[in-house]
């Protein structure tokens, strides 16, 4: 009996003995290798502001970056990784959409200044503000000059830009009719497309705005309906669905598909993306007139075939009543 109770008097010791060595054992998963750093240390929260420095700044600083580009930074949920990061930063890169920053800072001690860098990213003209901003960044906290990198970004960007307006008026984008998720807006619109409804987080839309995004779109005939990848596809789907459209999901941040590195190859692959789903639109929209015209053909030649009938039936009544 007392060497029973002795067992498991031990067995809570044993757990805290094994929780510990696995608390340890994540602690080290969790820790930058310092020669990683021996560099300033910039940490961004996203991959649109690594990528931005990487193009900027290359080897002259180390960076790490905080939310994986799959997942809104907003919903994302951190980890003690992060809190090392923030630690070791020099300087923290941050759009200010995310509520983790602040706590993650004071939960770190770190000493580094955040500098916010607000705004839309998704076209040309507003990414190229977004460089600046970030080169200023570096240069003001870090006392580090990146702009030769800096102008030769810009002038990638208004390259781009031009590749994009082309792109756009070979595939026949302007005038056509799409919803789109908010965050894609701006990008829709710069590539011409018209925009006839927008559509929020599907957290917060609600039925009445729902209803008034169904509305609009069967109104002025959309063809597509644009996501955004990172906000969730399930309610542009939907939208799709019940208005006859096609729905194509984009996505905001470098990293989702192999070769997206900084925000002009995201730009040109959505672009890329949107031309698909817009023949796929046409072809749909072809094969449904076209099912209308046979449709409309094989019930004239019913109602055409009723007619003979009919007029047989009549004449030979006609012929035999005669005789």
């Amino acid at each position: 009996m007392f060497k029973r109770k002795r067992m498991f008097s031990l067995i809570p010791l044993l757990s805290i003995i094994i929780l510990t060595i696995m608390s340890t054992s994540s602690m080290e998963l969790h820790v930058y290798n310092v020669e990683q750093f021996k560099k300033p240390a910039i940490v961004a929260t996203t991959t649109i502001l690594e990528s931005i420095v990487k193009d900027i700044a290359g080897d002259k600083v180390s960076v790490v970056v905080i939310a994986p580009p799959a997942i809104c930074p907003a919903h994302y949920d951190v980890s003690p990784r992060d809190v090392e990061a923030f630690r070791i930063a020099d300087l923290i890169l941050a759009h200010g959409f995310e509520p983790w920053v602040e706590d993650l800072k004071k939960a770190s001690g770190s000493k580094a200044p955040i500098v916010y860098i607000k705004g839309p990213w998704n076209t040309p003209d507003t990414l190229k503000q977004r460089y600046v901003e970030v080169a200023n960044a570096i240069k003001e906290n870090l006392g580090i000059d990146v702009s030769d990198k800096l102008s030769k970004s810009l002038e990638e960007i208004d390259k781009v830009k031009q590749w994009l307006l082309s792109f756009a008026e070979e595939h026949g984008f302007k005038g056509t009719p799409v919803v789109s998720m908010l965050w894609q807006k701006g990008f829709i619109s710069f590539l011409g497309f018209k925009v006839v409804a927008t559509y929020r987080s599907p957290e917060m839309v609600s039925a009445k705005e729902y209803s008034e995004v169904v509305g609009n779109a069967t109104k002025y005939g959309a063809v597509l309906v644009i996501d955004n990848l990172q906000s969730g596809i399930e309610l542009g789907e939907k939208i799709a669905s019940e208005v006859g459209a096609v729905e194509v999901a984009l996505t905001n941040f470098p990293g989702t598909a192999p070769g997206l590195n900084n925000v002009t190859e995201v730009m040109k692959y959505n672009a890329k993306l949107l031309a698909k789903a817009l023949e796929e639109a046409t072809a749909m929209k072809e094969k449904i007139m076209l099912e209308r015209e046979i449709s409309f053909w094989r019930n004239t030649t019913y109602i055409l075939a009723a007619l003979v009938i009919a007029l047989g039936l009549a004449l030979t009544y006609i012929v035999l009543r005669k005789r």
